[in-house]
C-alpha cells in the first residue's frame, strides 16, 4: 500500500547559520547534538570518563534499564544502589514531587557521577538511550560530556513500520531495525506481516500459509507483480520468501520490549489476501484459487479462519493493538457473490463498504473479548467505524481528521511519513515507488491537523514512519531509504513544536553520521546537487535567484553568463536579482575544486508573468497548485508534482492567456511532467493558437513528442513554439489527456 498523493517539498537549508552553532569541544560533542532535541539541555564543563569497571546501580524497578545500559556501554555489570560516593552511573526513582511525566526523565552528568532519574521504567529506558546516544556521538567513546538534561515526549505513539511481505528480512536485521528505533526514542514497531506477496508468520492451524503462501515464484517484486502472481512450495529451488516461526516472533517481541518498544502485528483483511486465498480458496467468493484478493464476507468460514489466526497472533504479541489492515479492498467480487449479498440482506446493509465495516466490527468485537484493541488504515471509516477502533490515517490527513472528530484515536501517517518515496532527484536514485520526500519535508511535518480544535487534537496519539518494500529487496536498501529521514521524524514525534527548527536539526545531524557509521547503517549520503529557485519580484520585474543544498553550509560559486563557475566566481551568500532570460551555472566547491555535477538553470522573467488566465477546463482539486495564478506566476515547478507549483489535470488541458494588448509574440513554451509510476503522463500533443479579439483563433502546427508511456523514468518535456512574432493579444494552449492519468503543467513562458 502506498499513497497516491505523496506530499513533498524542496529541501530548504539556511546558509547563514553562525559558526557558533557548530562549534564543538575538540574532545567531545556536547549534549546539544542529541536527537530528538530534549526539552531542556545545558552543557557543563568536563567529561565523565568510562572504563570497563564503571559500576551501574539501579533499583529493582529499573533493573532492566540498568542491565541494558551496562551492556550497551560495555561495562562489567550492575551494582546494588549504595551510598553516593565513588565514580558510578546510578539510576534513581523520582518522587511525585519531581513532576516527571510517565516517559520523562532527568539526566545529570558530572565528571564523577551520572544520575538517571525517572518515575517509570519507560522513562528510565529513555534516559539510558540518551546516554548511549551521547556516548556514540563522541570521537572518543570513553568520554561523555557533562550536561544536565530534562526531557519527555510530545506524543505517546512514536512508530516505525516495516513491510516484510514484499521482501522477507532475517531476524538479525529486524533486531538491528529495532536497535536504531530505540536509539531515537521510537516506541512502536508496526510489523506488516501479511499481504499478497507473501504470508510471513507461522500459523499452526493453517500450515499451507507457511508451506506455500510464504513463497512466490519471483524474487523481484515487480516481475512477480507483472506475472500471473503464483506461489511456490517451500523447498522448490526457485521459491522466494520465508516466514518467522512463532518462536522467532516471540524472540523479536521480547527483544523489542527490553528496549522499550511494543511490536504491533498487522494481519491484512479483508483485502490484500491473495496469498491466503490461493491456498484456502474456499474462503473467497469464487471458491477458486488465484481468482480473488478479498475474503468472502458472506462465508462464516471466513470469520472462523480470521478469528483462529488472530487467536494465535494474540498469543504471540502482547500489544494492546492488533492491526487488521482494512485498506484498498475491492468490492467487485462481493457485489457479484450470492453469499455476500445474502449477508447484506440479513444484516440490513446497503453498500459493499458497509459489508466491509460489518467484518471489521466483528473483528473488533472479537479482539475486545480478548482484551485487545483494533487498529486499521483509514478505509475502515467507510461504512462506519467500530466503537473503539483506532485509525491510522495514510491517505492524507482527511481520515484522521474525520476519525478524531468522531472521538476516535488516530495515528497520523500521511505522505510526509512514507519513506519509500524518493529522497533526492529520482534520476540519480535507485528505483522507488515514486513521489519526492526530502529530509526537510519530513522534518517540517506537523502531526496535529490545523482543522482540529483542542479537544479533538487530544485524539492524535502520534505519528509513524512507513516503509513499504516493493523496491527495497535488501536490508541495505531499507536502511538507505529510512535514514536519516527516520531521524527527522523521530524529532517530530518526540520534541515540542517550539523546540524544533530545521537549521538547528541539520546542524545536529552532522554529528549523527558518525553514529550511523558505527552502527554499520547504509544511510543516504547528502547529495552535492544544487536546487535553483527563481522567485519573481513583480515590482522590479526581476527574478530573485537562490540555491538550496542537502550539504551543510556549502561553499556555492555561480555565474550568470552561461560559463562554468570556478573558485574565483561569485560566492553565493543570499538571493540575487537577474532580469529577462539569464543562464545561471553553479556548483559546490571545496578546497578550490567543484564537488559533484554542475547545475545549469535558465531564469525567465517573461512577458506573461502576472497576466490573467482563463481556464476553459478546470484543474483537478487534488492538485490545485497556486490555482488561477499558477501558469503565469513566474515560478517553475521542481522535480515533484506536490510542490504546489505543478497544476494537475485529469481532463484535457485548455487555457487562454490575456496579454492585455496586441503585441508581437516570438515564442511560447509549456512544460509537462512524465512519471508513470504514480500515473503521470505527457499529453499526446500541444497546440498553441493566437487571436487578436479573443474570439477568432489561428492555430499553429501541433507539437508532439516521442516519449513512450512505458518509459519508467521521471522526465520533463518542454513544448516550445517559435511563433515568429505573430501579432496577438490572446494565446490559447490545448493539450489532450489521452492516458487517463494525471497531466502536470507548471508555467507558460511567453516572449
Amino acid at each position: 500500500m502506498f499513497p497516491m498523493n505523496p506530499l513533498a517539498g524542496i529541501l530548504l537549508l539556511s546558509l547563514v547559520a553562525t559558526q557558533a552553532l557548530i562549534a564543538q569541544d575538540a574532545a567531545t560533542r556536547g549534549a546539544d547534538a542529541l536527537i530528538p532535541k530534549p526539552v531542556s539541555c545545558i552543557n557543563k564543563t568536563g567529561v565523565f570518563v568510562l572504563d570497563p569497571g564503571t559500576p551501574v546501580a539501579a533499583p529493582i524497578a529499573f533493573r532492566e534499564a540498568g542491565q541494558l545500559l551496562a551492556e550497551q556501554l560495555r561495562l562489567s555489570g550492575q551494582k546494588k544502589p549504595g551510598k553516593k560516593r565513588g565514580k558510578a552511573i546510578v539510576f534513581e526513582q523520582a518522587s511525585p514531587q519531581d513532576h516527571l511525566q510517565a516517559e520523562g526523565y532527568k539526566l545529570h552528568i558530572t565528571p564523577t557521577r551520572i544520575t538517571l532519574t525517572a518515575q517509570t521504567l519507560p522513562g528510565a529506558m529513555h534516559a539510558a538511550f540518551t546516554l548511549i546516544q551521547l556516548q556514540r556521538l563522541q570521537p572518543d567513546l570513553s568520554k561523555i560530556p557533562c550536561a544536565e538534561i530534562t526531557d519527555y515526549p510530545r506524543f505517546r505513539y512514536r512508530g516505525m513500520h516495516l513491510d516484510v511481505s514484499r521482501h522477507f528480512f532475517p531476524v538479525s536485521f529486524i533486531k538491528k531495525y529495532i536497535d536504531l528505533m530505540a536509539m531515537y526514542k521510537y516506541n512502536t514497531f508496526h510489523w506488516h506481516l501479511t499481504d499478497g506477496p507473501g504470508w510471513r508468520l507461522e500459523i499452526k492451524q493453517y500450515p499451507l500459509l507457511n508451506q506455500v503462501a510464504a513463497f512466490r515464484t519471483h524474487s523481484d517484486w515487480k516481475s512477480w507483480w507483472k506475472s500471473d502472481r503464483r506461489y511456490s512450495n517451500a523447498g522448490t529451488p526457485n521459491a522466494y520468501g520465508g516466514f518467522y516461526t512463532q518462536e522467532e516472533a516471540r524472540e523479536i517481541v521480547a527483544y523489542a520490549a527490553r528496549r522499550g518498544i511494543t511490536v504491533i502485528p498487522e494481519i491484512e483483511m479483508p483485502g490484500h489476501s491473495e496469498e491466503v486465498l490461493a491456498v484456502y480458496p474456499e474462503l473467497s467468493c469464487s471458491g477458486q484459487p488465484y481468482k480473488n484478493g478479498e475474503f468472502c464476507i458472506g462465508n462464516d468460514a471466513t470469520v472462523t479462519f480470521l478469528q483462529n489466526v488472530l487467536s494465535e497472533v494474540i498469543d504471540i504479541f502482547p500489544s494492546t493493538y492488533i492491526h487488521v489492515g482494512g485498506d484498498e479492498a475491492g468490492t467487485k467480487a462481493w457485489a457479484q457473490c450470492d453469499k455476500c449479498q445474502l449477508r447484506k440482506k440479513q444484516e440490513g446493509l446497503h453498500t459493499e463498504h458497509e459489508l466491509q465495516a460489518y467484518l471489521i466490527k466483528r473483528m473488533e468485537h472479537f479482539l475486545k473479548s480478548r482484551g485487545r484493541k483494533l487498529l486499521g488504515w483509514d478505509e475502515i471509516l467507510e461504512g462506519g467505524l467500530p466503537p473503539d477502533a483506532t485509525v491510522m490515517s495514510w491517505r492524507g490527513e482527511k481520515g484522521g481528521i474525520e476519525a478524531a472528530r468522531q472521538g476516535h484515536d488516530v495515528v497520523m501517517t500521511p505522505g510526509e511519513t512514507y519513506l519509500d518515496a524518493y529522497q533526492s532527484d529520482p534520476t540519480t536514485q535507485p528505483e522507488a515507488i515514486g513521489g519526492f520526500l526530502p529530509l526537510q519535508r519530513v522534518y517540517n511535518y506537523e502531526p496535529i491537523p490545523a482543522a482540529l480544535n483542542a479537544e479533538q487534537a487530544k485524539h492524535i496519539l502520534g505519528v509513524q514512519a512507513n516503509l513499504w518494500t516493493e523496491y527495497m529487496p535488501t536490508t541495505y536498501q531499507v536502511e538507505y531509504m529510512a535514514y536519516p529521514r527516520a531521524i527527522a521524524l523521530a524529532e517530530v514525534a518526540w520534541t515540542q513544536p517550539d523546540k524544533r527548527q530545521f537549521d538547528d536539526f541539520h546542524r545536529r545531524l552532522q554529528a549523527h553520521y558518525l553514529l550511523l557509521q558505527r552502527q554499520a547503517v547504509n544511510y543516504y549520503r547528502p547529495s552535492t546537487f544544487l536546487a535553483v529557485y527563481a522567485q519573481p519580484d513583480y515590482a522590479r520585474q526581476v527574478n530573485l535567484v537562490s540555491f538550496t543544498s542537502e550539504q551543510f553550509q556549502p561553499e556555492i560559486r555561480y555565474t550568470t553568463d552561461g560559463s562554468a563557475p570556478t573558485a574565483a566566481s561569485s560566492l553565493y551568500n543570499s538571493p540575487f536579482p537577474v532580469s529577462g532570460q539569464t543562464e545561471i551555472r553553479a556548483a559546490i566547491f571545496k578546497n578550490g575544486q567543484p564537488q559533484g555535477s554542475l547545475t545549469a538553470y535558465t531564469a525567465n522573467y517573461h512577458k506573461a508573468i502576472g497576466k490573467k488566465v482563463q481556464y476553459n477546463q478546470r484543474w483537478s482539486d487534488s492538485y490545485p497548485a497556486q490555482q488561477e495564478a499558477t501558469l503565469t506566476n513566474g515560478v517553475r515547478g521542481s522535480i515533484t508534482y506536490s510542490d504546489k507549483q505543478w497544476l494537475g489535470y485529469l481532463k484535457d488541458f485548455d487555457v487562454t492567456i490575456d496579454m492585455e494588448s496586441l503585441q508581437p509574440i516570438a515564442s511560447v513554451a509549456v512544460q509537462f511532467m512524465h512519471q508513470p509510476g504514480p500515473g503521470v503522463f505527457l499529453p499526446s500533443y500541444v497546440e498553441v493558437q493566437f487571436s487578436e479579439d479573443g474570439v477568432h483563433f489561428t492555430p499553429f502546427p501541433r507539437m508532439t513528442h516521442d516519449v513512450s508511456s512505458d518509459n519508467p523514468k521521471l522526465l520533463f518535456k518542454t513544448f516550445a513554439l517559435d511563433s515568429r512574432n505573430v501579432a496577438a493579444r490572446y494565446i490559447r494552449v490545448i493539450a489532450p489527456n489521452v492516458m487517463g492519468g494525471f497531466m502536470f503543467v507548471d508555467e507558460i513562458v511567453v516572449y
